[in-house]
């Protein structure tokens, strides 16, 4: 399992958990909340109803007197209310009125005068000088028939003469606490579904940033050119920079190494020609032979001095992961450059340069670094084609791509050096002269190549000779 999935499937089962608790508790919460709500709003009114009953109660005309007429009128009203989405239609107050002995003396619902409610603990506790409330089932067959009562103390002075209790059906609150709940939850589902929608971001913003560097070190190990991605967390950005610190202080080990092996073993042989040379020399000897030594001793430290330049230009071309200056440059352009920059060695030769340039071709890149790659591959081309032949020098787009080819008609590849023409310092004998050439030239063509995001190619064409080309992403 990706380490993206494990990480979402954590931040899931956090969330989710927390997030269930959370709404558990607060949607236990809203119901005993309106309740309380509803609780402190009778006390209150109870309290008040209580002042108004106490001169009708103290003398005699509970029954008949104002605050029963009171009492009676308020639930006769009609009233119609909009409370936020519900629409109230009805007055749902019960009160009653007892004495102090716990009898019903008024009942607004005309349904208990004269009974005693001294065991209810509204009443009860109420006459004991304490808050008196309950709630009761209406009918004890229906359990949503519940009845909230709050009461309060009738006074005569200090004396306690009554009790005033208001009742309210708690079933109308349940379309309240419904909708609260319902909307609570809704809430929580988007909250809900905003933590998951940050949690995957997050996860995949983090992930992401891993892939970045794995895939950055498993193109380091492969040996493509590859920078250290960009990062924009802190972490990340130092940790990509120690891979790429780690990377340059191992290729820079690894590359010296290799070098001065290589460097070692390709010296030897013109070091050898230019002692023996020099070591014949020291004799006498006549005019011609002299000469001719000596021109060996030139000959061979030129090599000498070929090999380094190159194996210089090659060595800071593999260091390079990323080109310096890209720019926009035509295709049709570059290849009379590369042409004009072989006239003089085409003027020795019998070989013909047949240039095809079509227009409009761009690519993006370093243009210096293309030139010697491309004259690399025509130097390769002059030095194979036969007297009396040509070379043919072409640019082509296909596909996003722009391929330039370059053709001689000479011998062709051998089969034994088809997959050793990129290694280093390995060449063929030139059949003019019988002479190698450095064997870095294509090294360098690949690395500009892989450089460039672009691939190289060199076989047999059919017909005879080597085609080579050079294929380049078309610039946008």
């Amino acid at each position: 399992m990706k380490l993206s999935v494990r990480l979402f499937l954590g931040y899931f089962l956090i969330v989710a958990v927390a997030g269930q608790l959370v709404l558990m508790l607060m949607v236990r919460q809203i119901g005993p909340g309106v309740r309380i709500a509803l609780e402190g709003s009778l006390v209150d009114t109870a309290n008040l109803l209580a002042e108004l009953a106490a001169p009708a109660l103290r003398s005699g005309r509970l029954n008949d007197g104002d605050f029963a007429a009171a009492v009676r009128r308020y639930a006769s009203r009609p009233v119609t209310a909009e409370i936020y989405r519900f629409t109230k239609r009805s007055l749902d107050y019960r009160i009653y009125v007892t004495d102090d002995r716990g009898i019903v003396l008024f009942d607004s619902a005309n349904r208990a005068v004269g009974q005693d409610y001294s065991r209810w603990n509204d009443v009860a506790r109420t006459l004991q000088g304490r808050y008196g409330a309950r709630s009761s089932l209406d009918d004890p067959a229906d359990r949503k028939s519940s009845v909230m009562h709050v009461a309060a103390p009738i006074r005569d002075g200090d004396r306690l003469i009554g009790v005033l209790a208001v009742a309210y059906p708690t079933a109308l609150l349940q379309p309240i606490v419904e909708t609260s709940e319902a909307e609570v939850r809704r809430a929580a589902l988007w909250l809900f579904g905003a933590a998951l929608l940050f949690g995957g971001l997050f996860s995949w913003r983090l992930t992401r940033a891993i892939d970045l560097l794995v895939n950055y070190a498993r193109a380091v190990t492969a040996g493509a050119k590859a920078a250290a991605p960009k990062l924009r967390s802190p972490e990340m950005a130092t940790l990509a920079r120690a891979l790429e610190t780690m990377r340059e202080e191992l290729e820079g080990r690894q590359y010296a190494e290799r070098y001065v092996q290589t460097l070692t073993h390709e010296m030897k042989s013109p070091l050898a020609a230019i002692r023996g040379a020099a070591e014949l020399l020291e004799d006498p000897l006549d005019e011609a032979d002299r000469r001719r030594f000596a021109g060996h001793v030139r000959e061979q430290s030129e090599r000498l001095t070929r090999l380094i330049e190159r194996l210089l230009d090659l060595a800071a071309l593999e260091h390079r992961q990323t080109l310096a200056e890209p720019v926009l440059i035509d295709a049709a352009e570059l290849l009379r450059e590369t042409a004009e920059s072989a006239t003089p060695r085409l003027a020795g030769t019998q070989v013909e340069l047949r240039l095809e340039t079509p227009e409009g071709l761009m690519v993006r890149g370093e243009a210096f670094l293309l030139r010697q790659a491309l004259s690399n591959l025509l130097d390769n081309a002059i030095d194979f084609a036969p007297p009396a032949s040509s070379v043919e020098l072409t640019a082509n787009a296909t596909d996003g791509w722009i391929e330039f080819a370059m053709r001689d008609h000479g011998p062709g590849i051998p089969d034994f050096a088809a997959e050793r023409l990129f290694e280093r310092f390995f060449s063929l004998p030139r059949p003019a002269t019988g002479r190698k050439s450095t064997g870095i030239g294509l090294a360098f063509v690949r690395e500009v190549a892989l450089l460039h995001n672009g691939r190289i190619e060199v076989a047999n064409a059919e017909g005879g000779g080597v085609l080579a080309r050079l294929t380049l992403p078309a610039a946008d």
